[in-house]
C-alpha cells in the first residue's frame, strides 16, 4: 500500500483577487452626495446635465446608490486619498 503525502505549498504573500466582470456596468457621473447613520454610509451618484449655474433649481438624475458599512467607507476614503495624491504628483495639484 502506497503512503499518501501532502505536498506543502508556500503561503501566498497576499490574497489574490479574481475580478468577475460579467455583470459590470460603467456609468459617468459628475455629482456625488453622501450621508450616514451609525450603521451605514449612503452615497448617491448622478448626472447634472445643466451647466447653467444661474438657474434657481437644478435636476440631478441619480443613477446609483451605494450603501456600505462605516468600516468599508473608511477603506474607500483611504483608497481615494491615496489615488488623488498619486494623481496630483503626476499631473499637478487640483484646486
Amino acid at each position: 500500500m502506497a503512503e499518501a503525502s501532502a505536498e506543502k505549498r508556500p503561503e501566498p504573500a497576499g490574497t489574490r483577487v479574481k475580478w468577475n466582470v460579467e455583470q459590470l456596468k460603467s456609468s459617468y457621473v459628475n455629482f456625488a452626495n453622501a450621508n450616514s447613520t451609525r450603521e451605514e454610509v449612503v452615497m448617491n451618484f448622478g448626472l447634472n446635465a445643466s451647466w447653467d449655474r444661474s438657474q434657481p433649481e437644478m435636476e440631478i438624475e441619480l443613477a446609483h446608490r451605494i450603501v456600505m458599512s462605516p468600516f468599508a467607507a473608511k477603506r474607500l476614503a483611504e483608497l481615494l486619498n491615496k489615488l488623488m495624491a498619486e494623481y496630483e504628483s503626476r499631473y499637478g495639484e487640483l484646486k
